[in-house]
């Protein structure tokens, strides 16, 4: 058996204002476990993406996230979840004023790869394969090979 405290595990906020990865302290081998807090404004990634291989739930515990896919939006309130299947491109968002509080549970484990749609500054082409780098995404164009960080 494993057990963590998630007040114990480092916050490497990036979008969120709290952001702990409980995967590898607690050995997940088939999954992914993350626990966010939003404050108004935040979101839980950095854009628009899908992971093409990765069915991904968030369990919204406080709060209201806004989540939005190519064709729908939906709010997300304390108690309920919402589950994209891979290749589903979605991001969520915290859009009220209360701080949201959630569980993101990802499988398999391994996210990648990420797609993610963000138009070429060169080509005009639409970015698709993100790498994720320890501070940021490096995206690169599968038309022209332009690639730029963000």
């Amino acid at each position: 058996m494993e057990h963590v405290s998630f007040d114990e595990l480092e916050n490497r906020p990036r979008n969120a204002s709290v952001t702990r990865r409980a995967t590898e302290a607690l050995s997940l081998e088939h999954m992914a476990l993350n626990y966010y807090e939003l404050a108004p404004g935040d979101t839980f990634s950095a854009g628009m993406h899908a992971h093409m291989e990765q069915e991904e739930v968030f369990l919204i515990l406080e709060g209201t996230a806004t989540f939005q896919t190519d064709s729908e939006k939906v709010s997300v309130g304390p108690m309920e979840g919402v589950r994209f299947e891979p290749g589903e491109y979605q991001q969520g968002r915290n859009e009220g004023v209360e701080r949201v509080r959630a569980v993101a549970m990802g499988a398999p484990r391994e996210q990648l790869p990420i797609h993610s749609p963000v138009t070429c500054r060169e080509c005009g082409a639409e970015y698709h394969q993100v790498e994720p780098l320890s501070d940021g995404f490096r995206l690169e164009c599968p038309e022209c090979a332009n690639a730029f960080e963000v």
